[in-house]
């Protein structure tokens, strides 16, 4: 399958997320980390919290349970997940976004 994003972002390394089907392409801040991810296959997101979150959806939904409260995300929308604010969700296949992690050592690179 070939990627929505364009070559300026496959070429970036890519994050080490152990979610089978997920790619994942990072930009690493200082203070930050960038995510450009696609995912072929659904994802179920165990309840988990970490520092602050904001995502802006490309393709496809994703739905998020965000302080026990659900909300459904589709092309075009944008969410935010305030720092230690515990989650969980629901990823479908053919969902891609770009996540900003306010926080630079979420993950590390493969």
């Amino acid at each position: 399958m070939k990627s929505i994003f364009p070559e300026p972002i496959t070429k970036l390394p890519l994050a080490d997320i152990p979610i089978n089907g997920l790619t994942a392409f990072l930009s690493q801040g200082k203070t930050h980390q960038i995510l450009f991810m696609e995912f072929l296959n659904d994802v179920d997101l165990p309840e988990h919290s970490h520092a602050g979150q904001m995502g802006i959806v490309l393709e496809g939904k994703i739905e998020l349970n965000i302080n026990r409260q659900k909300y459904t995300y589709q092309k075009g929308d944008r969410y935010f997940i305030p720092e230690n604010i515990k989650h969980s969700g629901k990823i479908y296949a053919g969902y891609a976004d770009i996540t900003f992690f306010d926080q630079p050592d979420r993950y590390s690179t493969k």
